[in-house]
């Protein structure tokens, strides 16, 4: 079974940090994700907004380094739960319970990753050509290259 949710969007409000009873640190948070597609011509691009939790270094990770408006990447799973409103009427909720969170761009009135959104590179590791014209460690060659595998019985594994 397959239960992986991947959303990339801005946070609605400033993230904090909570603790459950037990001193487990958590924090609820709101992503606004636009919806792929073409937008009508004098129509408004449809947002939705996905809620989240993350729990215990997460959180803390989140509350320390994003504040409302930021972009964000959020991968995870996908998970229902009821619970019981103020007024003892039964409710369901769908969040994301966040396994990884990643920075998506600069930060809201910063220069970020030096104004242009990139993280820059380590340089090659000692031994490893980095010059120009030198192949992609992972290029194998192109296609024509490769004898054609007939089934599942030619497969070299």
């Amino acid at each position: 079974m397959l239960n992986t949710a991947i959303i990339m969007g801005r946070l609605t409000f400033e993230p904090e940090l909570k603790s459950t009873g037990s001193g487990i640190n958590v924090c609820s948070f709101t992503v606004a994700v636009d919806r792929g597609g073409k937008v009508q011509p004098g129509a408004e691009r449809q947002t939705d907004f996905i809620r989240c939790v993350a729990w215990r270094e997460r959180a803390e990770f989140l509350t320390r380094y994003f504040h409302k408006g930021s972009m964000i990447a959020v991968q995870g799973s996908l998970q229902v739960r009821n619970f019981e409103d103020k007024n003892g009427v039964k409710r369901e909720t769908a969040e994301i319970v966040v396994d990884n969170i990643s920075f998506t761009g600069e930060k809201k009135g910063e220069g970020g990753f030096g104004g242009n959104n990139e993280i820059p590179l380590p340089p090659p590791p000692p031994g490893i050509a980095g010059g120009q014209g030198a192949a992609p460690a992972y290029s194998t060659g192109s296609a024509a290259d490769f004898d054609e595998i007939a089934g599942e019985d030619d497969l070299p594994f």
